[in-house]
């Protein structure tokens, strides 16, 4: 039977920009294995599942081509775009997900906003082979789930050119490089090839670590962000208790189905 999906440009206000995302809205759960082929034939960075839930109504899970993923900003922006504006579904949504409940409302501005969890760090070493690995220097790293590693400037993120081979071999789950921004507060980037995504072009999950990193260097709670990929992306971002509140926009580029 035919399955449609969707093509949804997130954290972007137009086309063929943010972070490209596949959005599957399921009647029934197929098998982890065949949501993980189709991760792998659509190729994009993750592709959204969104079935049916016993206790929220929808679960949310997410595949790179490559792996399951416990959390995802991007496609889960992507699929609330999808199911408020193809399905009809009212707002704020909530979603059943690896990482516990997840919420998305609308913003004052009306863009759609995740309510997502903090992601906690504790200090890393800063090693040359470190900074042989990024190609810059390092002013201060910290490692949770990712390791966040913060550089001189806005134009050294911009510069980074990793080593993929040796990121590959490193036990977080991507790196992301950060430093203060010109025309934000603060810039980023993200790369991932342990999980099969060399470099995602905007990475809302990595704010939920970005956000109480500055937050402890700005002193701000509301902050604006842009990934500054070729793609690049804008994140409006609020530290709210233990929560990480994130809003951007979406773009729904292409429809297709999955004919087999």
């Amino acid at each position: 039977m035919a399955t449609t999906f969707y093509q949804v440009d997130a954290f972007t206000a137009q086309a063929f920009a943010g972070n490209p995302a596949m959005v599957y809205r399921l009647e029934q759960w197929p098998s982890d294995a065949r949501m993980q082929a189709i991760a792998a034939e659509h190729n994009l960075s993750e592709t959204v599942f969104v079935g049916p839930d016993a206790e929220l109504g929808l679960r949310i899970r997410w595949f790179t081509p490559a792996v399951e993923v416990d959390l995802c900003g991007h496609a889960t922006l992507a699929a609330a775009q999808v199911l408020s504006e193809v399905y009809g579904l009212p707002l704020p949504l909530r979603f059943a997900s690896l990482s516990g409940e997840l919420r998305v409302a609308e913003d004052a501005q009306g863009r759609l906003q995740l309510d997502f969890p903090q992601q906690a760090c504790t200090p890393f070493a800063v090693t040359p082979a470190l900074e042989a690995a990024l190609g810059q220097t390092v002013v201060e790293a910290v490692a949770g789930l990712n390791l966040l590693v913060r550089l001189e400037s806005a134009a050294a993120v911009l510069a980074c050119t990793p080593d993929m081979r040796a990121i590959r071999g490193w036990p977080q789950q991507g790196v992301i490089v950060t430093a203060e921004g010109e025309d934000c507060d603060f810039v980023s980037r993200y790369f991932a090839p342990q999980v099969g995504v060399d470099e995602d072009p905007v990475t809302g999950s990595a704010h939920c670590a970005l956000m109480p990193f500055w937050q402890a260097r700005l002193n701000q709670n509301q902050m604006f962000a842009r990934q500054v990929s070729a793609r690049g992306g804008e994140l409006w971002c609020e530290l709210k208790g233990e929560r990480v509140l994130i809003a951007g926009q979406a773009v729904i580029v292409a429809r297709g189905e999955l004919l087999v």
